[in-house]
């Protein structure tokens, strides 16, 4: 199963096994770590699953386009190049070792 790792703002690490085809965000959720809310369920709804992917990433996860991108626009935290909503990032043995930096707040 896939790891991933989420950093909270606080810098606290959690590697969490996330099963293949979940989400970032259902990861996070599943496993009950602090910073992800998730309140729309992963409907692309809500942006609360908002978090930044380490540059180390980006070429795997890639840029957030679309509806993502317009969401992303309503984060609470300030959004960056490397932001993405977790609810869009499928997990894959392709991320495994996948780190991710939550926001301090996502309210």
């Amino acid at each position: 199963m896939p790891a991933v790792i989420y950093i909270e703002h606080d810098g606290t690490q959690h590697q969490v096994e996330v099963p293949d085809g979940d989400s970032v965000m259902q990861g996070a959720v599943n496993n009950m770590v602090n910073g992800v809310a998730g309140e729309c369920g992963g409907g692309l709804a809500c942006a609360t699953c908002h978090c930044y992917v380490d540059e180390a990433w980006m070429d795997r996860v890639g840029t957030a386009t679309g509806a993502e991108s317009e969401m992303l626009e309503a984060t609470f935290s300030e959004r960056k190049p490397t932001s993405r909503l977790g609810c869009q990032i499928a997990v894959s043995e392709a991320l495994d070792g996948l780190v991710v930096r939550l926001p301090e707040t996502q309210y």
